[in-house]
């Protein structure tokens, strides 16, 4: 039952709330998943609950509530409602965009089951804080959905404020229990990762402070004397942005600690803009870690992703190989899928052991296990170096794919093919972004790919699928998924489509 109207339950009553809500989720992975033609509904909240600070530094940020429109191809199945809520509307030239990947489904017919509800708030706090606030918004999205009993919520991430939410709902989150959040910190990916018995960079987590930061750099540093670089890294950081690297050259053999203190307002911080005073007063707010930089020459950021089931279940859903950028190199831009063969199989068993842990602890739902690849004596040297306990940005372009194709991912192999045995693979970034992009409404994109004969056909199963279509016109910055039939042509779809955009924008 909603609780709508009622009195607010105090922490303990809205956890208990929210377990016994979980026990539904488990009979309907049982009993509706299985079955397409199966009455349900499922709520999207693409809130970015995170920290504002951080967020703010990303570029159209409130356009990544548009990264799970990809969701929307759930709509094939034709007894399925689908209640999308965001900060701000999403253009209608969009929603079309994507009904008409629909395979098989006359649009009008998907377009009656979908609901678009907006807070109208253009405010940086997350979108679940907005809608948690208005309650008529909470009222529409429980008419829109119909049988709560056959409906579940999916959201980017789930903090205290989604639990709040799908209590005040009473429908069911697939996702991880917040109170397990700390396992995928900065710190406690260390703990997990270690308990599983994977290669770790050498460092130190649970720091809290100035003084923390001074001892475990000089600590890691005398552990090995050639050490070059470290990492210093936010406990709650997203994408890369709350990483600030560390250079010891020209370090003293005496006085190191004065001379590291006197070192870290000259980080180079990864998030743009971002100075020693406010990256310190968030590392006191919610600590981090103190990494090894690992070098390598040829080194690669593979990442294995998993899916935690209502039974508990394991499922390897996939292997990227991560397209990084920005100041230091560790800005995620992009992924490309599936990962390099020489060790696609090795990091997915990694992750699997990851994923072990992680579930006798009680996660559910989506992750990530990154990794730095280093090649070494004719093969590679694995370290794993985070768990993202959420959805992350190869997510929706492995949604995208599996929906366009009605294909399946084999662990087996670690490749993805058509129900005709096809391997298919793609290229995807977030981060395309060009000044003279800027102007250009969702008319135009689509537009121009028509016209150029590179949107995605489902006759081919190849082609290129855009999405943050919104930040398109504003900030010149759009994402793409690029499918082919070998990661070769992939990639060439990915140049081509650039090229393509340069051009017509001059």
């Amino acid at each position: 039952m909603s609780s709508i109207g009622t009195a607010v339950p105090t922490a303990g009553e809205e956890r208990q709330a929210f377990r016994m809500l979980r026990s539904r989720l488990s009979w309907q992975f049982e009993q509706v998943f299985p079955d397409p033609l199966h009455p349900r509904g499922v709520l999207i909240v693409p809130s970015l609950t995170l920290d504002t600070d951080v967020m703010a530094r990303i570029e159209g940020v409130h356009h990544y509530e548009e990264r799970l429109l990809c969701l929307l191809l759930l709509l094939r199945m034709p007894a399925t409602r689908v209640v999308y809520v965001t900060s701000e509307p999403v253009a209608e030239a969009t929603i079309d965009y994507y009904l008409h990947l629909l395979e098989g489904v006359p649009h009008r017919h998907a377009r009656e089951r979908l609901t678009l509800l907006t807070c109208h708030d253009a405010s940086e706090r997350s979108l679940t804080e907005k809608i948690l606030e208005r309650p008529r918004v909470k009222k529409r999205i429980l008419e829109a959905l119909g049988r709560t009993d056959f409906a579940h919520m999916i959201c980017f991430n789930v903090s205290n404020l989604e639990r709040r939410l799908a209590v005040d709902l009473g429908i069911p989150v697939y996702g991880c229990d917040p109170d397990l959040l700390p396992l995928g910190s900065k710190s406690g990916s260390r703990q997990v990762l270690r308990e599983a018995g994977v290669a770790i960079p050498d460092g130190v987590e649970n720091l809290t402070g100035e003084d923390d930061v001074v001892e475990a750099l000089c600590e890691i540093k005398a552990r090995d004397p050639d050490m070059r670089r470290a990492v210093v890294k936010l406990n709650e950081g997203f994408s890369g942005e709350g990483n600030a690297l560390f250079d010891f050259s020209d370090a003293p053999e005496a006085g190191l600690s004065r001379w590291v203190r006197e070192r870290l307002p000259h980080m180079a911080f990864e998030a743009a803009g971002l100075s020693w005073d406010v990256f310190h007063q968030k590392f006191v707010e919610m600590g981090g870690v103190v990494e090894a930089f690992v070098e390598g020459e040829g080194k690669r950021s593979p990442s294995a992703q998993f899916r935690i089931d209502p039974t508990g279940r394991i499922d390897p859903l996939s292997t990227h190989d991560q397209v990084l950028g920005g100041h230091t190199g560790q800005e995620y831009l992009g992924a490309t899928f599936p990962a390099d063969p020489a060790y696609r199989l090795e990091i997915q068993s990694q992750g699997t052991k990851v994923a072990g842990v992680l579930a006798k602890h009680g996660v559910l739902g989506r992750f990530g296990v990154d990794f730095i690849s280093v090649p070494e004596d004719g093969g590679w040297r694995h370290v794993a170096i985070e768990i993202n306990l959420r959805k992350g940005g190869t997510t929706h372009p492995f949604i995208m794919l599996q929906y366009l194709t009605d294909g399946a991912y084999d662990p087996q192999t670690g490749l993805f093919n058509t129900p005709q045995g096809n391997p298919r693979c793609y290229y995807a970034t977030d981060n395309l972004c060009s000044p003279c992009y800027r102007g250009l409404c969702p008319d135009d994109l689509i537009d121009i790919a028509v016209r150029n004969g590179i949107h995605f056909h489902g006759a081919t199963q190849t082609g290129v699928v855009f999405h943050l279509i919104g930040a398109l016109s504003q900030f010149g910055k759009l994402g793409a998924v690029c499918v082919g039939k070998t990661p070769g042509e992939a990639e060439d779809l990915y140049r081509q489509m650039v090229a393509v955009l340069d051009r017509e924008c001059g």
